[in-house]
């Protein structure tokens, strides 16, 4: 879906009103969301000191919607693991992993319907560990741009068996084992973080 190029700006006031200046109306969250859905872009500003505060409110959309009977879309481990992270040396990492993931899965969303209704559907959830298979190494190269120091410290984690190629059929076939060595990798990768910020600290 093609996204706007025009970017709304909504104030917040202090009674915690919502105001679209580009349609001079007051809004609502499910209003703000529906703009979500529909691919509109906006960011909210603080009326008073014209902060950005447009993650809070977007964090506070999502609350309101996993709070609706029928629509959570966050399992509890992930949840628990989420907040596993916050503190975390590892949490640097998250946001980027988060963002490719979520982007290359609305990439790819047209096909997974495809795939689930066609005569040769197929099972949701091997699609999905192929997904993160694939998602894996895509972001351990986009690391390797933006930060060597994780990115090596992932590719030494990875080392010691070979990876099918990302996307293949040997993706979908072995997607528990995958999903089990990605584990085994991120807390080898940890350690060895840990162990450098020792010796940098001695």
């Amino acid at each position: 879906m093609a996204k706007n190029s025009d970017v709304t700006v909504i104030k917040k006031y202090a009674n915690r009103r919502l105001y679209n200046t580009g349609t001079s109306t007051y809004v609502t969250l499910e209003n703000l969301a529906a703009m979500v859905k529909s691919n509109e872009e906006f960011v909210v500003q603080d009326a008073k000191s014209g902060e950005d505060i447009t993650h809070s409110v977007l964090t506070q959309i999502i609350f309101e919607q996993e709070n609706k009977g029928g629509q959570n879309l966050m399992p509890i481990a992930f949840l628990r693991q989420l907040i596993r992270f916050y503190g975390d040396q590892m949490q640097m990492v998250i946001p980027g992993y988060l963002e490719q993931t979520m982007s290359a899965f609305t990439r790819e969303q047209e096909g997974f319907r495809d795939k689930m209704a066609g005569p040769m559907a197929q099972s949701p959830i091997k699609m999905m560990e192929a997904q993160v298979v694939r998602n894996t190494e895509m972001f351990r190269k986009a690391m390797a741009v933006f930060n060597p120091f994780v990115a090596g410290a992932m590719n030494e984690a990875g080392k010691g068996g070979s990876e099918p190629a990302p996307g293949s059929e040997s993706d979908v076939a072995s997607g528990q084992d995958d999903l089990k060595a990605m584990r085994q990798q991120l807390a080898e990768m940890q350690k060895r973080i840990e162990a450098l910020d020792g010796k940098k600290k001695d």
